[in-house]
């Protein structure tokens, strides 16, 4: 019988092998820049220009940071519209009537129209129903697997609730909608008590399983579900609403997005592509930007003692620009954006949700910080960056400051991402079904050259 090797001595002999591997073959890996240039392939989907190459049409957002005036295009501040409607108009007119507005942009987005009364009602209604878990779920799936990354714990309960459902594989638009609108009550309870197995488990604090409160809003669920006590202010419950809305969709060229639609051109079920959309957004690149935020004032805080001096933080934050300082990566987080070029129309609206709830809670100096870090950064960047099309703070520049203060554990921040992004996916994935019948298959070129076979005892 073969002896049992440890799985601790497993992980040092797979950590050697691929060190001494890719020490002697990664060159092998690498294609020289010029070839890409010489096939004319548009690296990450975008050409020199910023452009995002066209790959298929969409109803459901429109996404502008340029038009064309006088036969030029020029830069402008940027727009955000969820099927046909300014995104800050939906927000002002939510808040203008007090009340939470998830449901209401979900529906639009779901089914292209504002609701009325009565449907607005109906739906939230079939929300409420499905803030629900298969019997024991909670028990053997989520907290019998604790885990740090919540996400990937996301990604697998997803994947187990395909068990659970008879017509998993069945890709009608009324079976996927049903599914979709499970998948969208879910989500919240999926994350939060993701969390909760961890925070017990793993950092011995208590463990807090709170069932939701059919009679609230998305975001109220959310807060009640995650603090010990359930309790929180009209104004926390209803900047993280605003959050939600902000993150529910941002076309269909967004990485996330455009996963859910490769996936499902291939006639995979909902629970596949919805997991695979989950893979893409945990990416720092993707959904995890505003950790690095948060990281990054972490290291200003730590590394200039007075943050009140303007100059102080502009020489640091040129340090971190130079690659002098933080991650030496020469990034200044949240600062930017692949799109936007002169304003991110989501960073203002949720930059006024960060100001009142810094009053509310005290922490105006500390969103006075952010201001300054946003001012010299964009200074600092435009200056000493060639940027060919303007440069702006983003979303993710306020969400991690605006979740700190909401007392959202950072393990969390993906997550909530993913709770709102979660509707953008279900619509793009039913427009996806009715329009395309298609899989999605782009091209590589090969620039791999022919080889000989050679015998092993000649090699």
């Amino acid at each position: 019988m073969n002896e049992r090797i440890p799985f601790e001595d497993v992980i040092v002999r797979n950590d050697e092998y691929s060190a001494r591997q890719l020490d002697a073959h990664q060159e092998s890996f690498e294609i020289e820049a010029d070839r890409y240039f010489e096939y004319n392939v548009q690296r990450g989907l975008r050409d020199v220009n910023g452009n995002g190459v066209l790959v298929g049409l969409t109803n459901i957002s429109t996404v502008t940071s340029k038009k064309i005036i006088d036969g030029k295009t020029v830069p402008v501040d940027g727009e955000l519209s969820y099927r046909g409607y300014n995104v800050k108009d939906l927000i002002n007119g939510v808040y203008g009537s007090s009340h939470f507005g998830f449901e209401e942009v979900a529906y639009l987005l779901l089914f292209n129209e504002l609701p009325d009364k009565e449907e607005l009602e109906e739906f939230k209604a079939m929300i409420s129903m499905n803030r629900t878990l298969p019997t024991n779920f909670v028990r053997d799936i989520i907290l019998k697997a604790p885990s740090r990354d919540i996400m990937n714990s996301m990604t697998r309960s997803v994947l187990t609730l395909a068990s659970y459902d008879t017509k998993a594989a069945d890709t009608s638009l009324e079976n996927v909608l049903e599914q979709s609108i499970k998948l969208i009550a879910q989500f919240p309870m999926l994350a939060v008590y993701a969390y909760h197995a961890y925070n017990h488990y793993e950092l011995r604090d208590s463990l807090y399983i709170h069932r939701p409160d059919r009679s609230a809003s998305m975001a109220e669920n959310i807060l009640r579900m995650l603090r010990p006590d359930s309790s929180f202010t009209d104004l926390e419950a209803r900047a993280l609403d605003a959050a939600l809305i902000l993150h529910m969709e941002h076309g269909g060229g967004n990485n996330s997005t455009f996963t859910t639609r490769v996936v499902t051109s291939s006639g995979a079920d909902t629970y596949s592509v919805i997991a695979s959309a989950l893979s893409s957004l945990k990416g720092p690149k993707h959904g995890g930007a505003n950790i690095k935020v948060m990281e990054m004032m972490k290291d200003i805080h730590e590394h200039v003692s007075e943050t009140k001096d303007d100059e102080a933080v502009e020489d640091y934050l040129r340090k971190i620009l130079h690659k002098e300082a933080f991650d030496r990566s020469g990034l200044i987080y949240g600062v930017g954006h692949a799109v936007y070029s002169l304003s991110d129309p989501r960073a203002i609206l949720l930059e006024d949700f960060a100001r009142k709830l810094a009053a509310a809670k005290g922490l105006t100096d500390e969103y006075n910080l952010y201001q300054t870090v946003a001012s010299k950064g964009l200074d600092l960047i435009r200056k000493e960056r060639r940027i060919y099309k303007g440069v702006c703070v983003n979303v993710d520049f306020y969400s991690g400051f605006l979740y700190s203060m909401l007392n959202i554990p950072v393990e969390l921040y993906t997550p909530i991402f993913a709770m709102a992004r979660v509707v953008g996916w279900c619509a793009h994935r039913m427009e996806q079904l009715i329009n395309e019948d298609k899989i999605m298959r782009p091209a590589y070129q090969s620039v791999c050259e022919k080889r000989e076979y050679v015998p092993i005892d000649q090699r």
